[in-house]
């Protein structure tokens, strides 16, 4: 095994956290933009992304704190694009589970051969984003 990049490993998982934050608030708004006669699901969709987004960022912040890291106040910076419509709201949402699934790939490289734990986390982080991705792409079918 390698040795950790212990710098750029704290370095990811801080961004990580800023990036998930930025999720609760992204989809929190989401929930609350959302009208029409699918409001209830769509609404009741967005409310477990972000609780989902804080807990994914709880989780890099223990292990960043475990690496004796320190965790950031920041979010992620954030676009209001002020299109509320369902289907903008979903590729907007697309477009923000890209970043992540990139973001953990690149933790994933940085951890790979270094620390197994670490490479089971990134690996089930993109797990989770993938299966995110694949969602938001079905929601989205019936807007084509």
């Amino acid at each position: 095994m390698q040795e950790l990049d212990h710098n750029k490993t704290i370095d990811l998982l801080n961004a990580i956290m800023e990036f998930e934050l930025a999720g609760v608030v992204r989809y929190t708004h989401y929930s609350l933009m959302v009208t029409g006669p699918n409001r209830i699901p769509i609404v009741a969709f967005f409310k477990a992304q972000a609780s989902e987004s804080l807990l994914h960022a709880q989780q890099a912040g223990e292990i960043l704190t475990g690496l004796d890291g320190h965790p950031s106040l920041r979010i992620a910076p954030m676009e209001e694009t002020h299109k509320h419509s369902v289907k903008d709201i979903l590729e907007e949402s697309l477009n923000h589970e890209r970043r992540a699934l990139d973001m953990y790939k690149a933790l994933l490289d940085t951890v790979t051969n270094a620390s197994v734990y670490l490479e089971e986390f990134a690996r089930g982080m993109i797990g989770q984003e993938e299966m995110h991705n694949l969602e938001l792409k079905k929601m989205l079918r019936d807007f084509s």
